[in-house]
């Protein structure tokens, strides 16, 4: 009897470890994919550091990156140069303009096999999601995603990490007082005016925004957050990464910042009231070396 129970006790103590190996330091269970980096960068010149760190994100020397710029209409030959500036750091960078035809093609999707970073060029990101959204390249993007890859953009290429997605548009320019310069834009908090489209969701939960304080974009992007759910979004500035890293934290890198508004516990008007309007809305501003945690909206500044 007491060898029995002695047998029972080892056991379980051994099942204990095994359990502690298969679930790690986290206390989270391993098993599955593993998911890589989101580099969103904001727009902008680009920063030698931040173009490094995509590549050492992706593997450095033995990084295969390929380059999507389908944003531009000369994508062509700026997602060539891309693709050149990443292999003069010892990737293996190859562009590629195309189409929803080409982007279901066997070929295509053979091209993304061993893949460890993606990298989506500026431009209109109505024009990448419409090149891509939908296809056996984007569904190959996601896959290499959870497989580890880095994916990453700028400017268009940070807009479509999200879904919805900002295409850029507004419904009413002005409100009620539409002004006379056309180029004046987002002068309102106002809701049902900021056009949103589905994007490609790499982030979840998430709105993003780009070339936020360089172009003062605050107006479009609190309307924007107070009227889609989870009310949680990152205004990303040029020159600037977010980095979303494996276990879901945020960190910030390059030469101006990221702005967060989280309005998961404010107070919103009804949708149908007349005007849009919240109480308990928090901003927060984060400048090269923050990290935030969106779980428990923790936020930690740099020293």
């Amino acid at each position: 009897m007491r060898f029995g129970r002695s047998w029972a006790m080892v056991c379980v103590a051994l099942a204990a470890l095994l359990s502690m190996a298969m679930t790690g330091a986290s206390g989270h269970a391993q098993s599955g994919p593993r998911r890589g980096y989101l580099f969103i960068v904001g727009g902008g010149p680009q920063p030698p550091e931040l173009v490094q760190r995509f590549v050492d994100l992706a593997g450095g020397t033995k990084a295969k990156i390929v380059v999507f710029a389908m944003a531009s209409s000369d994508g062509k030959e700026s997602g060539e140069e891309k693709a050149e500036d990443l292999r003069k750091l010892g990737a293996d960078a190859h562009a590629y303009f195309i189409g929803p035809e080409e982007a279901n093609s066997d070929s295509m999707v053979k091209h993304m096999e061993g893949v460890t970073g993606v990298w989506f060029g500026g431009g209109d990101q109505v024009l990448l999601t419409k090149a891509l959204l939908g296809t056996r390249v984007e569904k190959a993007i996601h896959a290499r995603y959870a497989a580890g890859a880095v994916i990453g953009g700028t400017s268009a290429g940070a807009a479509v990490m999200s879904n919805p997605m900002l295409t850029g548009e507004e419904r009413h320019v002005g409100g009620v007082r539409p002004p006379s310069d056309s180029t004046s834009h987002y002068m309102t908090i106002a809701r049902d005016n900021i056009e949103m489209v589905p994007g490609f969701g790499m982030i979840d939960g998430v709105l993003v925004d780009q070339h936020f304080l360089r172009r003062r974009r605050h107006n479009r992007f609190i309307s924007a957050v107070l009227e889609n759910s989870p009310h949680l979004g990152v205004g990303i500035d040029e020159s600037t990464a977010l980095i979303v890293h494996p276990d879901g934290h945020w960190s910030v890198l390059g030469e101006s910042a990221a702005s967060i508004y989280d309005a998961r516990r404010a107070a919103i008007t009804k949708v149908g009231a007349p005007v849009l309007g919240e109480s308990g809305l928090i901003l927060s501003v984060l400048p090269a070396g923050s990290s935030y945690y969106p779980a428990t909206a923790k936020v930690v500044l740099p020293h």
